[in-house]
């Protein structure tokens, strides 16, 4: 059963954000400039993006996440799926060989498999992907989310980051570090990306405006090696000539008047308090029936039903719909969606490995839609389980 969103009483989709969140004057005030302050001819840009934004971008990369970049090493993307994009294009031939976090995003996935290359699962643990297990992947690229392990929300350890650069290196791979959410941490220290450690000249990183500002805006950032500046300024010309101009110029507004940083910084807060409600709510409707992981950081978490097949996902997500709550399955980010827990998740001997996993984003949603939308959740367990009340 498909409910459209606006029908339901709380959607837990993962990457929808509260339109409440956006700065809406500030932006509205920089487009206004950006706008008024047109030049006296139109014509296209800089494919590489506006250096007045890089250059903002350079300043913010180096407060918020301690990477050090020129400028010219920058290019605004529309999106992090188009640096996706451009990494694959450019650095992937037909039959290569790609690491590959499992589970993953699964856009990510299907964007290198594009190109006719071949796609080499590696598990991931408590401390992210396995890099000893690199050694025996034939990969020219691996892909990686090491601030927030997308979806089960590890986070990549030091020493585990270090043995990622090190097979890098002795492999001459390049490493895509996908750094989608790392403005939301909560319950930890932040730990340098990839990018800022020693030894990290074939890191390609990127990043993203969809989860501090809008997915709607599809402004995003790659950091790319300087012997990558050219091919990469090239193909983004060739894909679409540039990002617009006009967001660009009002984005580089923010940031350079401060703006953009405080509103990351309310927008945290805001988040902390959704990501509190939703643990506190998993606890009083669902108490030890669940297990929830990736809490730490990030806009989700991945709950474990233990007592749940996978096999009943189907009929859980349906009757959990007709109440008005939109729930969706971690299953679809594995590539064996049979969901083989003795191979997936083997750092959580605790779980079954039949119990059903739902990713659970609340970016979107207020305090007393998620507890509203946990207590429907509970009855569509319920039903689902014929378990009664599980409270």
């Amino acid at each position: 059963m498909r409910v459209a969103s606006e029908k339901l009483v709380a959607d837990f989709r993962y990457g929808d954000m509260s339109a409440s969140d956006f700065p809406t004057l500030a932006w509205r005030k920089a487009i206004n400039d950006a706008a008024l302050g047109r030049p006296p001819k139109l014509s296209y840009g800089d494919p590489c993006g506006l250096v007045r934004l890089r250059s903002a971008l350079q300043g913010y990369l180096w407060r918020a996440r301690s990477i050090r970049c020129e400028v010219g090493e920058i290019v605004v993307v529309n999106g992090s799926q188009q640096g996706l994009d451009l990494c694959a294009r450019l650095l992937l031939d037909e039959g290569d060989g790609f690491a590959i976090e499992e589970p993953c995003h699964p856009m990510a996935r299907s964007v290198f498999e594009m190109t006719g290359a071949i796609a080499a699962p590696v598990e991931v643990d408590a401390e992210g992907i396995r890099a000893d297990l690199l050694a025996d992947v034939g990969a020219r690229l691996a892909y990686v989310t090491p601030s927030h392990q997308f979806p089960l929300g590890s986070v990549m350890s030091i020493g585990r980051r270090q043995q990622l650069l090190g097979w890098a290196k002795e492999k001459r791979a390049y490493i895509v570090e996908d750094d989608y959410d790392s403005e939301y941490r909560f319950d930890m220290n932040p730990i340098p990306p990839l990018r800022a450690l020693g030894g990290a000249s074939n890191v390609i990183y990127i990043g993203t405006v969809s989860k501090t500002l809008s997915p709607l805006l599809r402004i995003g950032y790659v950091v790319v090696p300087r012997e990558l500046q050219e091919v990469f300024a090239h193909a983004k010309r060739l894909t679409d000539r540039h990002a617009p101009s006009l967001e660009q110029e009002a984005l580089a507004t923010l940031m350079e008047t401060g703006a953009y940083e405080s509103h990351v910084r309310k927008a945290r807060r805001q988040n902390a308090r959704r990501r509190a409600a939703l643990l506190d709510a998993l606890q009083t409707e669902f108490r030890d029936l669940v297990r929830v992981e990736g809490a730490e950081a990030g806009l989700h978490v991945v709950v474990w039903f233990r007592d749940m097949p996978p096999s009943m996902a189907a009929s859980f997500i349906d009757k959990a719909a007709a109440l008005g709550v939109g729930i969706y399955s971690i299953s679809p980010h594995y590539f064996d969606q049979t969901l083989d827990f003795d191979q997936t998740l083997n750092f959580n001997q605790t779980l079954d490995r039949s119990c059903l996993g739902l990713v659970m984003g609340y970016a979107s949603l207020t305090e007393s839609q998620i507890h509203r939308g946990l207590k429907l959740l509970r009855r569509a367990y319920e039903e689902a389980t014929g378990c009664g009340d599980v409270a």
